[in-house]
């Protein structure tokens, strides 16, 4: 690396690559986003994200957004709720105002980052199509729009199915046996009220062994659930959710029994059913130092949703920001300090996610999910 500015590519618009631009940016180092997607707006960003004191906050101080994040906070959103499948309250804890893990929308999330960025930083409508190696730690980027770029320094923040990956490792996610589909009722407490009751004012979980139904409320009166089914992959492949309602029937029928202001999250939802299947790298994931390439979020430690996967992506994105900045003409330095703290970071978490998914499902459920909330109030 000689002592120039490396050019710095970054291939994901995600809230961890963003995050990493936004801390560089602070820095004057220079840096470029490129984006499969052909604008901002393409597609909804998901759902709400409760955003952690000890990771995400983190990142976002270091980004001098935290002002601008709180002012995005949902109301109440730290509110959590347990119920059985009879819709028994076994847990109800109200939003005890600590600003310890609140709520946000995904969305306006990633629109705060992208604000802060100066407009030409990030390249929509950029598609990878392939990454050859240069030497020295060099990659050449080639595009579908028939772009080339070369880049010094080269970040994959572009997900489960990154292709920068390969680069370093052969590990490919794999199926971890259950599914969610996801289903929205909107303006909830007029249209549905019933349903809307039950989740009450946060995060809402109805749990038995093998399957359950997670709610979260978002702004104006929007329930955002996902149910989640231990389930083989062919299960899923079988529902035709290409017909919406043959596809609630069938994932409804997993719950009969159930009470039916639970059910009617699933049976009445508003909009068609979507089926996410749960993909995870191994849990000790790493590789050996590759010059001139690293990646974070997804693309580095993808595990089973446990409220730590966007906080984890924007404290790589702001740790790896910190170290290019400490060591900006020795990327090599910056990388391999980095992954040191990477590594034993994203596999304890991504072991804790097996282990919640675990309770959550388990045999003992929804008791265990109970216990585990009681014995950890400051729970994620």
């Amino acid at each position: 690396m000689t002592s120039q500015t490396p050019r710095i590519a970054i291939v994901g618009a995600g809230l961890g690559g963003l995050v990493l631009a936004r801390v560089l940016h602070l820095h004057d180092i220079a840096v470029t986003v490129y984006e499969a997607e052909a604008s901002p707006d393409m597609r909804a960003q998901g759902g709400m994200l409760d955003i952690h004191e000890h990771n995400g906050q983190v990142a976002l101080k270091d980004a001098g957004l935290y002002e601008k994040f709180r002012e995005i906070i949902h109301p109440g959103g730290q509110a959590c709720r347990v119920m059985d499948m009879h819709g028994t309250v076994l847990l109800d804890e109200p939003d005890d105002g600590t600003g310890a893990r609140p709520e946000v929308p995904r969305g306006e999330l990633r629109r705060i980052l992208l604000e802060s960025l100066p407009v030409d930083t990030v390249r929509w409508g950029h598609k990878l199509t392939e990454l050859k190696p240069l030497g020295g730690g060099q990659h050449q980027l080639t595009f579908t729009n028939g772009s080339i770029v070369i880049a010094d320094l080269l970040v994959g923040a572009d997900g489960a199915w990154s292709k920068v990956r390969p680069l370093l490792s052969d590990a490919k996610p794999e199926y971890v046996g259950t599914s969610f589909i996801e289903t929205y009722l909107f303006d909830g407490d007029i249209r549905h009220p019933a349903s809307a009751k039950a989740v009450g004012k946060g995060v809402f979980f109805a749990l038995a062994p093998g399957k359950g139904i997670l709610a979260h409320r978002e702004p104006n009166g929007a329930l955002h659930t996902y149910v989640e089914l231990h389930k083989p992959k062919e299960w899923i492949d079988t529902i035709d959710f290409l017909n919406p309602v043959l596809a609630r029937s069938s994932v409804a029928k997993e719950f009969d029994g159930w009470a039916p202001e639970l059910t009617a999250l699933i049976t009445d939802s508003d909009s068609n059913p979507v089926p996410r299947p749960i993909y995870a790298l191994p849990v000790e994931h790493k590789w050996e130092r590759v010059p001139g390439v690293t990646l974070l979020g997804d693309a580095a430690h993808l595990m089973i949703p446990s409220g730590e996967g966007a906080n984890l992506a924007m404290f790589d994105g702001a740790e790896l920001a910190k170290f290019i900045v400490a060591n900006p003409h020795n990327i090599e330095a910056a990388l391999t300090a980095y992954e040191q703290g990477l590594f034993p970071r994203s596999a304890n978490e991504a072991a804790e996610s097996k282990k919640i998914l675990d309770i959550c499902l388990g045999t003992n459920a929804p008791q265990s999910l109970v216990e585990m909330f009681t014995n950890y109030p400051t729970h994620e």
